[in-house]
């Protein structure tokens, strides 16, 4: 994967990107990517790890449901459910570019937890475009999947998933994870595609995160980043 360093005022970096130690090694190999581009804000991207709010609602349906979200709540795959608690917090200094997000995932079958779907992930964000998504499964072995988010256009972004996983492990088990998570990345997008970003937007106390995530991500614009405006008042449409 080849990385390159951008900013509007044209300063060098600001930090290094981290390696993943067992990519180094040769433990975990590639195994599959995804790519879709979004016409939304770069920043609604990453936001999406602070709104733990949407989970349930947007990825608690079964996967096998697909990513049209007109199909979801149909009431053919409602026996099975995904169910998600996660925690959003920005990192302290000398790391204060990055995030991170804790996230357990479990799964019930007819109202019944279903242990083989236990999956834990960490995922770590580092600048505004780049996540690096660690997972571990029981039986199933540890894995990466890297994201990376590329503007091209002020509302268009590039958005790559990269797997690495376990070498040991039968190739059909990351591809699986993969198309999973493709899954309900699809599912964001749909609502990405749809929506406008807003500098100001009308927040609940559960949205908390959101503010907290924003302010966070600031730190990432400059004086002559180029920003999009939002309408005059709150409420118009």
């Amino acid at each position: 994967m080849l990385l390159l360093w951008y900013h509007c005022d044209g300063t060098g970096p600001a930090w290094a990107v981290p390696e993943q130690p067992e990519i180094i090694t040769g433990d975990w190999v590639f195994r599959g990517q995804t790519e879709h581009f979004v016409d939304a804000h770069i920043q609604e991207i990453p936001e999406n790890a602070a709104d733990t709010a949407h989970l349930a609602f947007l990825h608690g349906p079964a996967i096998l449901s697909g990513s049209d979200l007109r199909y979801t709540k149909s009431r053919l795959w409602d026996f099975m459910k995904h169910v998600w608690e996660a925690e959003w917090q920005p990192e302290p200094e000398p790391h204060r570019h990055c995030s991170r997000m804790q996230l357990q995932h479990t799964a019930t079958i007819f109202g019944k937890r279903f242990p083989l779907l236990d999956l834990s992930v960490s995922a770590r964000q580092v600048g505004p475009g780049l996540v690096f998504l660690n997972f571990k499964h029981a039986f199933l072995g540890h894995g990466i999947i890297l994201q990376t988010v590329t503007p091209l256009e002020p509302l268009l972004q590039n958005v790559v998933h990269k797997i690495y996983y376990q070498k040991n492990v039968p190739a059909i088990i990351p591809k699986f994870i993969l198309r999973a998570e493709c899954i309900q990345f699809e599912r964001d997008v749909t609502i990405w595609n749809n929506k406008q970003y807003l500098p100001k937007p009308l927040l609940v106390c559960e949205d908390a995160g959101i503010q907290k995530h924003r302010r966070w991500f600031a730190q990432f614009y400059s004086e002559r980043s180029r920003r999009p405006s939002g309408p005059k008042g709150d409420l118009d449409w």
